[in-house]
């Protein structure tokens, strides 16, 4: 039975992980995420259910388009595995919950975000409107009133200690040093793991994001590079492991 819900739990991953993948495409162009449907972005070939089935349809058309035969960039399927891979690390963490809940609803938003910041360099706010509201009506559900303000309190904490440190790289670089999106992501940050383990994300996404972006900036000559995606897995990794603040300090001390 255990095998049987970690597999449904993959494949359910797999299916929001092509939504994430379109949702994270068309918002930042603001475009419907609903109409038109899925479609080849060269020939303009609307996919049929069979061409819509995640990682299987890309396997079994050989990577390319049923209509024009172009490319289909290898990313959709990685990215769908890699949803179906947090999804059912959710659940084997959290179990049937209302924290697996919570934990899917956080890791949502941070999928659609590291698919539109890295295209876009765009946070959009909706993801982060909608997956607020449902964080919070949740938190109410499962856990009550008063653990939903103290989750409101470390939020706002992050997001402050987030603005300040964007505030003093703005007046040292004399340039603007971090997009808004990443001080507003910084809330969510602390509302799901508390404010401590808010901050460590930002050094544990400067040490996963460092030599990503010297490669980046060596092949596209380009001094843009997108936080977002990297604090993001540097939150999955805090919350799917448990890392916390006794953690933390066990680590320091020996």
């Amino acid at each position: 039975m255990e095998l049987y819900y970690s597999i449904i739990m993959f494949v359910f991953g797999t299916i929001f992980g092509s939504f994430y993948n379109v949702v994270g495409d068309r918002l930042p162009n603001n475009e419907s995420i609903i109409k038109p449907g899925s479609h080849c972005p060269k020939c303009g070939h609307f996919l049929k259910p069979l061409e819509l089935i995640p990682i299987l349809s890309y396997l079994f058309q050989g990577g390319k388009c049923k209509n024009c035969k172009c490319k289909i960039p290898i990313i959709h399927p990685i990215f769908e595995s890699f949803c179906g891979i947090m999804f059912l690390i959710c659940y084997k963490v959290f179990g049937f919950t209302g924290d697996l809940l919570i934990s899917l609803t956080f890791i949502s938003m941070l999928l659609i975000i590291i698919v539109s910041d890295i295209n876009y360099y765009i946070i959009p706010d909706e993801v982060l409107i909608v997956g607020g509201l449902l964080l919070v009506i949740e938190t109410i559900a499962f856990k009550g009133f008063n653990i939903l303000f103290n989750h409101l309190l470390y939020g706002i904490i992050a997001f402050v200690v987030m603005l300040l440190i964007k505030l003093a790289g703005d007046f040292i670089f004399n340039k603007e040093s971090m997009g808004g999106g990443d001080i507003k992501l910084m809330f969510f940050f602390g509302f799901i793991l508390g404010w401590e383990m808010s901050l460590l994300t930002i050094f544990l996404g400067s040490i996963i994001g460092l030599p990503i972006s010297l490669i980046i900036l060596y092949k596209k000559k380009t001094n843009i590079i997108p936080f977002g995606p990297f604090l993001s897995i540097a939150a999955m990794i805090i919350l799917l492991t448990g890392f916390n603040m006794d953690s933390l300090l066990k680590l320091l001390i020996h």
